[in-house]
């Protein structure tokens, strides 16, 4: 799970919002598909391009990702529309056979002390990861890690095999230390449209030692 610092909502949301008068009133339920797709696209962007739960690669791509509401929208004390609850999640639309998990997983269920939020600064420290595709509470007693990692799926055999895709090309025994190095820097670096690369936070804990070495 990659930290994710929220930006101002989209102008395009705000102007919307700002027509609301005494015989309409903005909501979730009337936003047309042209500003939802402004919405997540800033999401997106401030999220470089990344799943906010397992950090795979998301798009406007209707089956590929949606609009999370970190807090659900089913909490009466939860504007619908307040975009620093908002999130880009992967999974939409599934494809038969395909397992659920992150938002589409997560549902309705929410607790403020057993989910860890990618808004936290520190959720980048509350997990750790194997060569081999695992992801586990860095610290065996953060019970709150745990459940986070059951309630989104973010342990199951499709991601597993999806880290071990990323972490593969770093195992290389013909790189050298120096390879290696640039690798690292290169894969945790933006690309120049502000895409980070996919599971960022698995080759971070894995090869954070390389990170800006000389």
């Amino acid at each position: 799970m990659k930290y994710i610092q929220k930006q101002e909502e989209p102008s395009s949301l705000k102007e919307w919002k700002q027509q609301a008068n005494e015989n309409w009133q903005p909501t979730y339920e009337t936003l047309g598909s042209k500003l939802k797709d402004a919405i997540k696209e800033a999401l997106m962007k401030e999220q470089g391009y990344l799943c906010c739960y397992c950090e795979q690669r998301v798009t406007l791509n209707t089956n590929n990702s949606h609009i999370e509401h970190f807090r659900p929208q089913n909490d009466p004390t939860v504007d619908p529309l307040d975009f620093s609850n908002m999130l880009c999640s992967c999974q939409n639309q599934l494809k038969k056979g395909e397992p659920r998990h992150c938002g589409n997983l997560k549902g309705k269920w929410f607790d403020e002390n057993h989910l860890i939020s990618p808004l936290d600064p520190d959720c980048e420290t509350r997990f750790k990861f194997t060569g081999d595709g695992y992801i586990q509470p860095r610290k065996e007693e953060d019970n709150a890690a745990l459940i986070t990692i059951e309630k989104l799926g973010l342990d199951i055999p499709k991601l597993r095999a999806l880290r071990r895709d990323v972490i593969e090309p770093f195992l290389d025994e013909t790189l050298s230390i120096e390879d290696v190095q640039r690798f690292v820097n290169g894969y945790l670096s933006p690309s120049n449209d502000g895409k980070f690369g996919e599971f960022w936070t698995t080759i971070y804990y894995l090869y954070r030692e390389y990170i800006d070495a000389d």
